[in-house]
């Protein structure tokens, strides 16, 4: 049976204070997200046992961990969550090898932790950590010092970990080099995780769901495909601008035609090659609205290779401006267009009209592409 991780969490520091409350199932990657300053970090010590001025509750399961109208304080080393934090915080005096069988030791004289058999030698496999055992921190770079401290906190053997913008000290290539290692701890070792980060892209590829904070509050909370589907967190995306997450499944590659293959809900995308990926294999792909045009049929003679049958579920036209944005069903997933007021009124568009979405191959951002975590 799958725990819960409750929280009900107030702290104040000057003129910011947080009041956030989330109840989410403890599987796989939560990720809270948000602008700088919005309390993510805040929320995190507070659920580690940091911080003992916060107020509320949090609440792992049916353990009480804070309860602060019955006084009741579990300070952070009895709570069994591991802590990866942004600069690492190895020991200095020893080695990787030592680092990593300091946690070891502990955890075993400690009874083991969570109980789970999380194994020194498959530890340093997953997280390729073999080549620098005999190395010491200062001659490591930033994303094998973050391996490090991902190897030293699973071998705590939490029931939970808890990471504090783990990869925002790392350029992208090693950022690269991480994302997949941290993306299977969940299945690999059975151990949730709760990662804070500012980082949408993080978001994407990591989060099986999300907590949102805006200015000390929770605006949403769920699965990661429906939360960025809600236009309140488009202002928080930057860049990654208004559109949607879809599931899709590699079909096949076409390496004449450096083009893949994938199906969603029965029907076909194409988009540039996808090196990598296996035939079979889920992905998550970013799609934006502003790439989605709609039509009445099926074009014809047209260089638009991805024309997906949609149903428009939703509309936001308002009196001012020059667009209007459309939520359309694509076999339960959703996608959004954003087309000109004119061309709504033109077509007649309208709730429960079935339409045509089309999607250039181009328009699909390579950077947004994730694969499945359990399978990367």
């Amino acid at each position: 049976m799958v725990e819960t991780l409750s929280v009900r969490l107030a702290r104040r520091f000057g003129d910011f204070a947080l009041d956030a409350a989330f109840a989410l199932p403890l599987s796989g990657i939560t990720v809270v997200f948000g602008p700088s300053g919005c309390g993510k970090s805040t929320l995190l010590r507070g659920i580690a046992g940091l911080d003992r001025e916060a107020r509320g509750e949090v609440r792992l399961g049916g353990e009480i961990w804070l309860d602060s109208a019955a006084r009741i304080f579990v300070p952070a080393h009895r709570r069994g969550a591991g802590l990866v934090f942004q600069d690492a915080r190895l020991f200095d005096h020893l080695d990787v090898a030592g680092n990593l069988a300091f946690a070891d030791r502990r955890s075993r004289g400690q009874g083991g932790g969570s109980g789970l058999d999380v194994d020194r030698d498959g530890v340093i496999a997953a997280l390729d950590l073999a080549p620098l055992l005999p190395r010491r921190p200062a001659r490591l770079s930033g994303g094998e010092r973050q391996r490090v401290a991902l190897g030293r906190a699973l071998l705590s053997r939490p029931r939970l970990l808890l990471l504090d913008e783990p990869l925002s000290a790392l350029d992208r290539a090693r950022k690269i080099g991480i994302l997949p290692r941290l993306a299977a701890v969940p299945e690999r070792f059975g151990i949730p995780v709760v990662m804070v980060t500012h980082a949408i892209e993080e978001a994407v590829q990591l989060a099986d769901r999300m907590v949102v904070l805006e200015g000390g509050r929770v605006i949403a909370t769920g699965e990661t495909i429906e939360v960025l589907a809600r236009p309140e967190i488009y202002p928080l995306t930057g860049r990654f601008e208004a559109g949607v997450l879809i599931e899709a499944r590699v079909e096949e590659h076409r390496p004449g035609d450096a083009l893949t293959r994938l199906s969603v809900a029965g029907q076909e995308l194409v988009m540039p090659m996808l090196e990598g990926l296996a035939p079979g294999q889920p992905v998550r792909l970013r799609i934006r609205a502003r790439d989605v045009a709609l039509a009445l049929s099926p074009p014809r003679d047209s260089s638009i290779r991805n024309i997906l049958r949609v149903a428009i579920v939703g509309i936001e036209a308002g009196d001012e401006g020059a667009f209007a944005e459309l939520m359309l069903d694509l076999g339960g997933q959703r996608l959004r267009a954003r087309i000109t007021r004119a061309s709504l009124r033109d077509l007649g568009l309208g709730p429960g009209m079935e339409v045509f979405a089309l999607i250039k191959s181009v328009s699909f951002d390579r950077r947004w592409i994730a694969g499945n975590p359990a399978q990367s």
